[in-house]
């Protein structure tokens, strides 16, 4: 990764609609130094989806940002993205990097202890945990972990692990003390007209608690 090695990143932003648009979002994640920003569209032609992972390739480009592609690996690498995010039921880790080895980077959504625990098959470089709370950002939403299972699937793993669903500025310190060390945010920032200051904000309870 871009002067980072697959340890704990911290901050990962996972880009829905922003208020202000995907560029403009993802040159505020630029700004701020956010070291994982994922392009998330749905309901869009791969067509649609390929010229806007090139445009925030280029804006990421040279930075420390790498850009992840949601579950499209083809997308990803012919972008020139530095990842993908590939849910339970898309393409395999394993297919991943066998059939696109120009992608760097491959994360994997769990949603239980039980697919947690079965990621070590698989090795992914990063698992996201969740949703931790409720989240309206899927069509047909997961079971809610809570902060106490979402926990256990963090420590049950040796790569990072990623707490994403529902966080925001009111109860991202209780999924900290609950033991994640790095935490994915959609609504929190992707709702804000000011994108940079709301990641800052976030990183700053993050850091000191408020």
């Amino acid at each position: 990764m871009k002067g980072l090695s697959m340890e704990d990143f911290g901050f990962y932003l996972v880009m829905t609609n922003p208020k202000v648009g995907y560029e403009r979002c993802c040159e505020a994640a630029v700004k701020a130094g956010v070291k994982m920003v994922q392009l998330r569209m749905k309901d869009v032609s791969r067509d649609e989806l390929l010229q806007m992972a090139k445009r925030l390739v280029g804006i990421t480009r040279g930075s420390e940002t790498n850009l992840i592609i949601d579950d499209d690996a083809s997308v990803a690498e012919e972008s020139g993205a530095d990842g993908v995010h590939v849910g339970q039921d898309d393409m395999p880790v394993e297919e991943v990097r066998a059939k696109y080895p120009g992608i760097r980077i491959v994360g994997l959504s769990t949603h239980s202890l039980a697919q947690a625990l079965d990621s070590l098959r698989h090795n992914p470089d990063y698992i996201g945990v969740g949703p931790v709370f409720k989240t309206p950002t899927k069509k047909i939403p997961d079971p809610v972990l809570g902060t106490e299972l979402a926990g256990k699937m963090i420590a049950s793993v040796p790569y990072p692990a990623v707490a994403i669903g529902g966080i925001d500025a009111e109860n991202l310190k209780s999924v900290l003390a609950a033991g994640a060390r790095n935490w994915a945010v959609v609504r929190a920032v992707c709702g804000s007209g000011d994108p940079y200051s709301a990641i800052l904000h976030l990183r700053d309870i993050a850091r000191h608690g408020s």
